[in-house]
């Protein structure tokens, strides 16, 4: 259930992006952490790549390493978040749509925090403990005994 929470997240987050580029454009702008020609590319680029990351968590293919992948997007995210907080800077996070600036009482910075905390520990999770039910993972690359993992509840 771990796999397929975290690829929901994932899924989630790169539709929304996917489906209104203008707004996901705003919402990497307004961190100001980017240099104008990175703006772009990375707007353009980061709901697709959310997609990939739920495609493969969903699948359960290369699962540890799409975790790690996951955690260290998780960590940029946060980090991003926390500089924003830091520099008093008053936007919305982007991570599920919307994004840009917002009126300076409008800001959640601790709540998007504690969610990507959240996020980041379902990531940990699996890349502690990889092999789960219904995974690619197991098919592809089965146990050294030659069985697939029979459960792993996550």
């Amino acid at each position: 259930m771990v796999r397929l929470g975290l690829a929901a997240v994932w899924f989630a987050s790169g539709v929304i992006k996917a489906a209104d580029a203008d707004q996901t454009w705003a919402a990497v702008h307004a961190y100001q952490v980017l240099p104008d020609a990175l703006v772009d590319p990375v707007a353009t680029l980061l709901p697709w790549f959310e997609l990939a990351l739920g495609l493969l968590l969903l699948l359960g293919v290369g699962t540890r390493l799409v975790a790690v992948l996951s955690g260290v997007v998780l960590v940029l995210f946060m980090a991003g978040v926390a500089q924003a907080w830091a520099r008093g800077l008053s936007i919305d996070c982007g991570c599920f749509g919307g994004g840009g600036e917002v009126a300076p009482g409008d800001t959640s910075y601790g709540t998007e925090l504690l969610r990507d905390t959240g996020f980041l520990a379902l990531a940990v999770w699996l890349i502690i403990r990889p092999r789960t039910w219904l995974a690619l993972d197991g098919v592809l690359a089965p146990d050294d005994d030659g069985s697939s993992p029979g459960g792993g509840g996550s």
